[in-house]
């Protein structure tokens, strides 16, 4: 996306995807729900918005596949018709064993197209990259690099912004996690949305990418301990879920649905 002239100042977005973009782990908003990077993005581009009369919507959803997302959500994106789209999926469709990454690529692809016939502006995110936090990490990595190449050929097209998460080197922290670690923390959201902003053309911020201050040394037992509370609290119930083919997102409505006026 050409960043060389003055930014957009959008008065309508829409947010889709899947945990990532619902904000898990991120902290409650007043409506009880989580903030998350799609949240405080809406709150900055509604400040640039004179006499409040930006609009809002978020249909992620936890636990969605791709093809959830692209059923699902789809459609009424592109009849609400906002100005600025964030388009996020296909993490949970590569967690998954045997996942068929060229199917996952098609729909994406489809997914921004359909977006893209709309007039709107849309955003893309490369993965960030697994193995260097995450045990196993390496498995996932020829999936997340055939998705980010392709990612990064969408971000050919003029209106397609693409936030290259997989080389930021800073969310290799587990601090920019939740104690889940496949979530964000606030900081982490934080950070995605200054991304964001940025690959839209605003000026910096802060530093999204900047390391964060050492951490104090946590001895081997700490670690351990860790370890097993998140083996018994994150990752025995989602492979419980995997095995029996649930998601934590059944049932669960979007908890922004409608393209309505929003006050930052």
């Amino acid at each position: 996306m050409d960043q060389t002239t003055a930014p957009t100042r959008f008065s309508s977005y829409l947010a889709l995807g899947d945990s990532f973009t619902e904000g898990m782990c991120d902290e409650l908003g007043p409506d009880g729900h989580y903030r998350g990077w799609a949240d405080r993005l809406a709150a900055a581009l509604a400040s640039e918005v004179d006499g409040g009369d930006f609009r809002y919507a978020n249909l992620a959803v936890r636990g969605k596949l791709i093809g959830q997302i692209c059923a699902e959500q789809l459609a009424p994106a592109e009849s609400a018709g906002a100005e600025l789209v964030t388009l996020a999926g296909g993490l949970n469709d590569v967690l998954r064993p045997g996942c068929d990454i060229a199917e996952v690529r098609a729909r994406l692809g489809s997914a921004a197209e359909r977006l893209l016939a709309t007039g709107a502006v849309v955003v893309l995110f490369t993965s960030t990259d697994p193995t260097r936090r995450m045990a196993g990490g390496a498995r996932l990595l020829p999936a997340i690099t055939r998705l980010k190449a392709f990612v990064e050929e969408l971000g050919e097209h003029p209106r397609v912004a693409v936030v290259d998460l997989f080389s930021a080197r800073c969310f290799d922290d587990r601090r920019l996690w939740a104690e889940d670690r496949l979530h964000l923390s606030p900081e982490g959201h934080r950070r995605v949305a200054e991304a964001v902003l940025q690959a839209l053309g605003r000026p910096p911020a802060f530093d999204w990418r900047a390391p964060l201050p050492p951490a104090p040394p946590v001895g081997r037992l700490a670690v351990l301990r860790a370890d097993l509370r998140w083996l018994r609290i994150h990752l025995l119930p989602w492979l419980g879920r995997r095995l029996t083919g649930r998601s934590s997102g059944d049932g669960r409505p979007p908890k922004r649905p409608e393209l309505l006026p929003y006050q930052g």
